[in-house]
């Protein structure tokens, strides 16, 4: 028992002695390395702050440009790592190293894919002119103003104050309508006149309802346009579009809602009727029966003032109701 501990003892003697010959013997690589190693990291942080501050000249974005920075540092602080293994002669383990980074970076890849991919059209997105924080856009399907542009989302706040957060990817791969880059938007309002009206009477003085309320602040170099669009079922429609330079979502529906004030008194002023819907029930059609043949002369004549007033006078076999 005793042989056999002395055995071990001597052998762990010898190993210990190795090690201590080998470190001897490698000492100023050792100490070569750690004065690299020391140098690096304190030069690391220079890199960064001149990476960043030049970065800073081309992207306006502080997220964007510390994302670049802190990538570029942390492939220089890479670099010094591999120089230090270069100087310890440990090229075994550096290829150990090389083929599992390699392979845990596979993995982790794949795994993250959705991210990586939302981080770099996060930073696609920040270094484009065409949307940028402050701007009111539409993009899938929500409506609102970029209250933020951060690596992995952008950030819309709605008209009605709720924050939605939607992926960069999903922004940059689908269509936005920017409302502030080009400065100016078109208003349309639709309406409608009676049959009985005269059109151009008609468009003539919801124009001049435009033109001549201070209200309503339109660009008078765009173009102001009226243009009947069909026949409806109880009016003839047209819409009504002007411009003007866009400032807010608010400002545009207060503007809206001046515009329509201001057409729905001129029409009362001209005696210009926008009709409620009426449904007209016809008993004069070929193989109808003629309203007289179901409602007598008598009942006819005898109706309540609450029939009449409900619209249900009937003449020539005609019979209006109002749907109001």
């Amino acid at each position: 028992m005793i042989e056999v501990f002395n055995e071990a003892f001597n052998n762990l003697k010898e190993k210990l002695g190795g090690w201590l010959n080998d470190f001897v013997i490698n000492l100023p690589n050792i100490v070569l390395a750690v004065i690299v190693m020391s140098l690096g990291i304190f030069a690391a942080q220079y890199v960064r702050k001149y990476v960043q501050k030049g970065l800073g000249k081309f992207v306006d974005n502080k997220t964007v440009t510390g994302f670049a920075s802190s990538i570029i540092t942390a492939a220089f602080l890479i670099a010094m790592l591999l120089v230090v293994l270069s100087i310890l002669k440990l090229d075994t383990a550096l290829t150990s190293i090389l083929g599992t980074a390699g392979i845990a970076g596979l993995a982790v890849g794949l795994a993250l894919q959705e991210p990586i991919v939302n981080v770099f059209a996060g930073i696609v997105m920040s270094m484009r002119d065409y949307y940028s924080v402050g701007d009111l856009v539409k993009t899938n399907d929500y409506f609102g103003t970029i209250g933020k542009i951060n690596l992995r989302s952008t950030i819309l706040t709605t008209p009605d104050g709720q924050e939605v957060i939607i992926p960069n990817k999903d922004v940059l791969q689908n269509p936005l309508v920017n409302y502030t880059h080009s400065d100016k938007r078109r208003v349309d309002i639709e309406c409608g006149v009676a049959y009985g009206d005269d059109l151009e009477s008609a468009r003539e003085i919801a124009l001049n309802a435009i033109r001549t309320n201070e209200k309503v602040k339109y660009d008078k170099n765009m173009p102001l346009e009226l243009f009947f669009t069909e026949f409806g079922d109880s009016s003839i429609n047209f819409q009504l579009r002007f411009w003007y330079h866009f400032s807010s979502h608010a400002s545009f529906m207060d503007l809206k809602s001046e515009a329509i004030i201001a057409i729905k008194k001129a029409f009362d002023s001209n005696e210009i009727t926008i009709p409620f819907p009426i449904t007209t029930l016809d008993f004069g059609v070929v193989g109808g029966r003629n309203i007289d043949d179901v409602y007598p002369l008598k009942s006819i004549t005898s109706m309540s003032k609450t029939d009449k007033k409900n619209g249900i006078a009937p003449k020539n076999g005609v019979a209006t109701l109002s749907k109001n």
